[in-house]
């Protein structure tokens, strides 16, 4: 649930030190980069190519991830739809803080619903999320299993499981598609990087 700002809260945003500020100082433009896709698609593993490849062009990145946020600061949501929403919101306002600190965000997160994306979208600013989608296809899905969550989905042990007993809502129009079951991970992030670089140079 999104609160109303009250009297109590006098923000100071207009006082401190502005992204173009610390994107001079780090000469780069900070971007999201917004992976999304059904569990097991390889999202994080390429997040984490990403950034390797980034920080060797030396740039400054910071990835957040759907296990880590929710072992931490989304610890006591659930995977209900609500919760599910709250879920991004949380990371978008997190993400918005790193962007305004000039920091190239790698953000790789399920985020299933049109709902919960265009909120993040609406937080961070259209103009700085790159939405790549990772389609890869249920079934690779399954067979994959890293973690044995399908399984336990399957069984019903784990309820409201994107893909199995939860949607999950193709994004529409993304800017990046890539298809780890067709694309080698070196494939995959060179498609990023070609188009992502031109819009993080400073």
């Amino acid at each position: 649930m999104i609160r109303k700002k009250t009297k109590t809260i006098y923000p100071v945003f207009d006082r401190i030190m502005n992204k173009q500020n610390k994107e001079e100082l780090l000469n780069q433009r900070a971007k999201v980069f917004w992976f999304t896709g059904l569990s097991g698609s390889g999202k994080t593993t390429l997040g984490i190519a990403v950034e390797r490849e980034l920080f060797k062009r030396g740039f400054l990145t910071q990835i957040l991830d759907g296990d880590n946020i929710r072992s931490g600061i989304n610890v006591n949501l659930s995977f209900t739809e609500k919760d599910r929403v709250e879920n991004i919101r949380r990371i978008a306002e997190v993400t918005k803080l790193f962007l305004n600190c000039g920091v190239i965000t790698i953000n790789c997160f399920i985020s299933p619903t049109k709902e919960a994306r265009d909120i993040a979208k609406r937080i961070i600013g259209k103009e700085n999320l790159i939405e790549i989608y990772v389609n890869t296809p249920l079934y690779v899905c399954e067979q994959r299993d890293v973690k044995g969550l399908y399984k336990r989905a399957r069984t019903g042990e784990l309820k409201n499981f994107t893909g199995i007993s939860s949607p999950f809502d193709e994004p529409v129009n993304p800017d990046i598609i890539v298809h780890t079951n067709e694309q080698s991970i070196d494939e995959s992030v060179d498609i990023i990087i070609k188009f992502v670089l031109n819009k993080i140079k400073f």
